[in-house]
């Protein structure tokens, strides 16, 4: 199931073998965080309003795992569907939620046609994408949004942008690479790549979290 993809990057197969081998206690620990996070769930309602007001496309749910999130875009009337880089992660989703959408794909080649999301949320996938390949991430992003479509990104965050290796997790061996940024940064990317940013939120860490939590806000205008 984590067969090397030609023309895949080496982080691609990295995240998506580690993905794969923590899939299952990875989705028991954070089953529906959401429910958790009232500060998160409202940003994330706040994005449906936005889609639902600009129209009726689609919206991709991109790092999608266990499904939970792809699920309440779903109770807010949002069409939407999940896009995971791990084929087991996307296994339970479809286990899970039987009744949505969910496929393998990459945020950096998106399988999808020019101009027809109505919205994007990403949440904690853009930080296993390193710098280099953070434009071109973005750039999937505006060539398949339509015009008036909105992103919502969220991360870990700090005063500075940094970088942490995993070699184990819930004693399982993988490879994944984690990467924090201001959201200053992010949103600088994004409008090099031509979205126009409308908001940045920066949260405390919360519970048992060790960083901040950043969301980012964007609209394709053209």
């Amino acid at each position: 199931m984590s067969s090397v993809i030609p023309g895949d990057p080496a982080f691609l197969h990295a995240t998506r073998t580690s993905y794969d081998a923590i899939a299952r206690p990875y989705t028991e620990q954070f089953s529906d965080w959401l429910g958790d996070r009232p500060l998160d769930l409202a940003l994330v309602t706040a994005f449906a309003e936005l889609v639902r007001a600009a129209g009726a496309a689609p919206v991709a749910d991109v790092g999608s795992g266990p499904g939970h999130v792809t699920a309440r875009l779903d109770g807010l009337g949002v069409p939407v569907f999940g896009v995971d880089v791990s084929p087991g992660m996307v296994a339970l989703a479809r286990q899970a939620y039987p009744g949505l959408r969910f496929h393998v794909g990459s945020m950096t080649a998106l399988d999808l046609p020019d101009g027809t999301l109505g919205g994007i949320l990403a949440l904690y996938s853009i930080i296993h994408v390193p710098d280099d390949h953070l434009p071109t991430a973005f750039a999937e992003f505006h060539r398949v949004l339509a015009p008036g479509g909105h992103v919502l990104l969220g991360f870990q965050s700090g005063d500075e942008e940094g970088h942490l290796h995993l070699a184990e997790r819930f004693g399982r061996e993988i490879s994944l690479d984690y990467y924090w940024r201001t959201p200053e940064a992010v949103a600088e990317q994004l409008v090099k790549a031509g979205l126009r940013v409308q908001a940045r939120v920066l949260r405390e860490p919360a519970d048992d979290e060790k960083r901040p939590r950043a969301y980012v806000l964007a609209k394709k205008v053209s």
